[in-house]
């Protein structure tokens, strides 16, 4: 489990396919930036943009993950060098200061507009239909694996846009700070809401 509160920027330094099968997945040499690396060893779990990653190796000033093709295939981010958030899992007794994150990437948004207001930033996501029932006004969402705040919810025919507000600290510790219009973004929905929507369905049968 995680919180969405990035502890730092990394930076993916190569990707090697762990083989010449269509299937395979690849080995990812990640530079860990400003997180501390004393307390991580082989086995534990890291997520580079929202998503969970066990490291397999610790290297001089980083760590090595493997990315099956499956987790490629869902996510963005993970498939070339770039900066990637960084995030240890959270242990019991740690501070929680976003929401609960899974560290399973649920879909892909969009950027749709990232624009300043005043001393923030409004960054609006379009997310595809089969997610759209998940965001809702003030709710949380995990963006490339940052925990924030759902300000407004628009539906659409092909979904929904929904609107965030990012605070110049943001801006300055995530790599959100470079996205445009039409980049993608890994998406995590909330927890609560998984677990809502799966119960409803028995609360209707009775």
């Amino acid at each position: 489990m995680f919180t969405g509160i990035v502890a730092a920027i990394g930076h993916i330094r190569s990707v090697t396919p762990q083989g010449e099968r269509e299937a395979a997945g690849v080995r990812l040499h990640v530079d860990a930036g400003n997180l501390p690396m004393d307390d991580v060893m082989p086995g534990d779990s890291i997520a580079l943009n929202g998503a969970c990653m066990t490291v397999v190796e610790k290297i001089p000033g980083g760590f090595v993950v493997d990315v099956s093709r499956e987790s490629l295939s869902r996510t963005v981010g993970l498939d070339g060098p770039g900066d990637v958030n960084l995030e240890k899992a959270l242990q019991l007794g740690d501070r929680l200061g976003g929401h609960l994150v899974a560290g399973h990437v649920d879909g892909i948004g969009w950027v749709s507009r990232f624009d300043p207001v005043g001393e923030s930033w409004e960054l609006v996501i379009e997310a595809s239909a089969e997610m759209a029932k998940y965001f809702a006004y003030k709710g949380s969402v995990a963006v490339d694996g940052v925990s924030l705040t759902v300000n407004r919810v628009e539906d659409t025919d092909q979904g929904c846009l929904f609107s965030i507000n990012l605070i110049p600290h943001t801006i300055n510790v995530t790599t959100l700070k470079n996205l445009s219009p039409g980049k993608k973004v890994n998406l995590e929905v909330d927890l609560i809401a998984r677990y809502v929507e799966r119960m409803l369905p028995f609360h209707e049968d009775r």
